[in-house]
């Protein structure tokens, strides 16, 4: 069987494995809408190819949106930058490395207006992945289209909008789970009231997918989630059947084949469990619409070209699973943003499969197969137990305060690794397959430094030319709403925005009354290991650790950093997780650390090695300026970093003085190995 699969597989399945089954007799677009919410599915539209891109300006984006809308892409799906998700303005001194590099840097109205130019918002649906500042975010969105006289009635699209998700995995939250909730909440009302063709949240499992969860958990998270903000809003006032038909969900389509595509049916069914279950009775309310995008996870940087066939695969899942929008990666996302020809490509590939490929003739092919309709009800089951388990922990954002939720992907994140690097799980062209051309270079880059430059101009003319009294009034409104909680906040934002208040100013408003929040970080102690207990290459590295330790009389000590603004954590924890099992003694620094701010906190801890995680670009920035200011505070502990790191960075790097780089896909017992080479070449007592 497939190793990655939430559920045991046999090889061969009969009518016998029917026995049971619900829904077997269930047509399309009928309740429970286990075949697809729509009768007549992809025979009577195509679904919609939303491919996710933003980089480096609003110019630069636009000109990217327009050539996608010219070549076949049927919405547009934005990313923004790491310090626009955290609500700060480009020209904020923390945040300088990460400007314009994993997405689009939006400050104001202006940028948003730049961003949509020539592009008819009335036409095209929008998606935007946002739920930090979704506050001013969202308002400079809906402003934008007023000043071009298309009013918000008339906007179609989503809004991410889904913070829980931000706690259990992706970390690009602001303010505490309470706060968070209200805004979110907020949103949603506002979208109720003004905003009948726009989805008001897209409720994520994607992203708890790619930090380590199986098909089972990122069902059952997604769904609780959703239940916990359907309840919220109702609570409010609001109509649940009106609530529930203004959302959409958002699954990744991993390379568990036949899983996936279980998993996609199994949703339409638990959602219209759950919907039916919170009192909705309309059939729209009933209807789980989702987008999809192919999994970043299973992107290599070795023989990256093979990521084409990967994202191929994926994408025919979540096709065959029903999905209504879907975004396929570029093949050389693991070495670094997207270039041009790998995201035109990645669209091609969805219009072969519309156009060439016969998969739009037939309404859910798989329906009556013995093995999809029992994985379906076996993956519905599964994920019935697991929300059962997650009540029992009192809810889901009381298990997300436990910290239940995060052990729980991190453990499954620990044992894929696991996997793979024991050969158990085959990649081809990493652990298997290899040969003499398996590095590629990183084919697009991105001058961060110049985007920065001119967002700080255009901000210091935005300040400039605006009625400061007026911006003073409307952010002393938002502020008194977050604190009263008499009014909507995103109706406030709006307001500060038309105002032409930044994103970076509308968050500090709301700072006044909620102080920006930080998780505790850690790795499980033991969830790499025991998945490779017996591995004789995983012995054969903790004896070395053990010699070492004998020979110094105390274990290596390591110090896990994550710079800048990226809160993606997944191989920084199951690094730092291994290399814990392997006989280290490691800490993880907390998130959103500047490389001053991290000198410090290393400087406190005596270890033989720092090592850095980064996966957002901004390593050429952070990584010499943390050494810069290691040395300055007499930090003599060599430099390590991990994660994406294109080649043509890494002789830069060196000669900043790093002492070795680990590529994305280096497996764990390589880089215990190297590391004590490392801690051997500057090894001291410890005090």
């Amino acid at each position: 069987m497939n190793d990655t699969a939430s559920l045991p597989r046999k090889p061969l399945y009969t009518p016998a494995d029917l026995e049971g089954v619900p829904w077997l007799d269930a047509r399309p677009g009928e309740f429970p809408y286990l075949r697809g919410v729509h009768a007549s599915m992809y025979t009577g539209r195509p679904w919609t190819i939303r491919q996710y891109a933003g980089c480096a300006d609003a110019a630069a984006s636009n000109l990217a949106y327009r050539r996608a809308l010219e070549a076949g892409a049927t919405g547009l799906s934005i990313a923004f930058d790491l310090p626009t998700h955290r609500g700060y303005d480009s020209d904020h001194g923390d945040v300088a490395a990460d400007v314009g590099l994993a997405g689009v840097a939006i400050d104001s109205v202006e940028d948003m207006a730049r961003l949509f130019d020539g592009i008819a918002l009335d036409r095209v649906s929008v998606s935007m992945t946002m739920s930090g500042a979704v506050l001013p975010v969202f308002a400079a969105f809906i402003v934008a289209a007023e000043e071009a006289g298309i009013d918000a009635m008339r906007l179609r699209g989503t809004i991410q909008n889904d913070i829980l998700k931000e706690f259990m995995v992706r970390n690009t939250y602001i303010f505490a789970p309470e706060p968070s909730m209200r805004i979110a909440t907020d949103v949603v009302r506002y979208v109720l009231d003004h905003m009948p063709h726009f989805n008001a949240m897209s409720i994520s499992g994607y992203h708890i997918h790619e930090a380590g969860g199986d098909s089972v958990l990122e069902l059952a998270l997604t769904l609780a989630n959703a239940r916990e903000y359907v309840r919220r809003v109702v609570e409010g006032g609001a109509e649940v059947d009106g609530v529930c038909r203004q959302l959409s969900f958002f699954f990744a389509a991993g390379r568990d084949f036949f899983g996936e595509i279980a998993k996609l049916r199994a949703a339409r069914v638990l959602w219209a469990e759950l919907a039916r279950s919170l009192g909705a009775r309309e059939p729209r309310a009933m209807q789980l619409r989702m987008h999809c995008q192919t999994a970043g996870s299973t992107l290599t940087a070795r023989r990256a070209p093979n990521n084409i066939v990967r994202t191929t695969v994926e994408a025919m899942a979540a096709v065959f699973g029903g999905t209504q929008s879907l975004h396929t990666n570029g093949w050389d996302e693991a070495l670094s943003l997207p270039g041009e020809d790998a995201a035109t490509l990645a669209r091609d590939t969805q219009l072969i499969l519309q156009h060439e490929m016969g998969l739009c003739e037939v309404v859910d092919p798989w329906a009556g197969s013995y093995l999809m309709e029992a994985l379906t009800a076996r993956t519905a089951d599964a994920v019935r137990a697991l929300i059962a388990e997650i009540d029992a922990q009192g809810g889901v954002i009381a298990a997300i305060d436990s910290g239940w939720v995060q052990a729980r992907v991190h453990r499954g994140a620990a044992r894929i690794q696991a996997r793979i690097d024991a050969g158990e799980h085959v990649v081809v062209g990493v652990n298997r397959f290899r040969s003499n051309a398996d590095e590629e270079s990183g084919s697009h880059e991105v001058d961060g430094r110049m985007v920065r430059a001119l967002q700080c101009d255009r901000l210091r003319r935005l300040r400039e030319g605006r009625d400061t009294q007026r911006v003073r009034v409307a952010l002393e409104r938002l502020t008194l709403v977050a604190r009263t909680g008499e009014g909507n906040l995103l109706a406030a934002a709006i307001a500060a925005i038309r105002a032409r208040a930044t994103v970076g100013e509308c968050t500090a408003a709301l700072e006044r009354v909620w102080p920006r929040w930080t998780a505790a970080l850690s790795g499980d102690a033991r969830a790499y290991g025991d998945n490779r207990r017996g591995d004789e290459a995983w012995e054969a590295v903790k004896a070395s650790v053990a010699r070492w330790r004998r020979e110094s009389g105390r274990a290596p000590c390591l110090v896990m950093l994550k710079l800048g603004q990226d809160g993606h954590d997944r191989g920084a924890r199951v690094v730092a997780a291994a290399l814990a099992d392997a006989g280290f003694e490691v800490e993880i620094g907390p998130h959103f650390m500047t490389s001053a701010v991290a000198a410090e906190w290393a400087a406190l801890r005596s270890s033989d090695i720092v090592g850095v995680s980064t996966l957002a670009g901004g390593h050429l920035s952070l990584v010499p300026a943390l050494i810069d200011a290691m040395r300055a505070r007499g930090v003599e502990a060599p430099v390590v970093v991990g994660g994406i790191v294109p080649h043509v960075h890494r002789e830069a790097l060196k000669a900043q003085g790093v002492a070795a780089i680990f590529g994305a896909d280096t497996p764990l017992d390589e880089i215990v190995r190297d590391l004590l080479c490392v801690a051997s070449r500057t090894k001291t007592p410890l005090a």
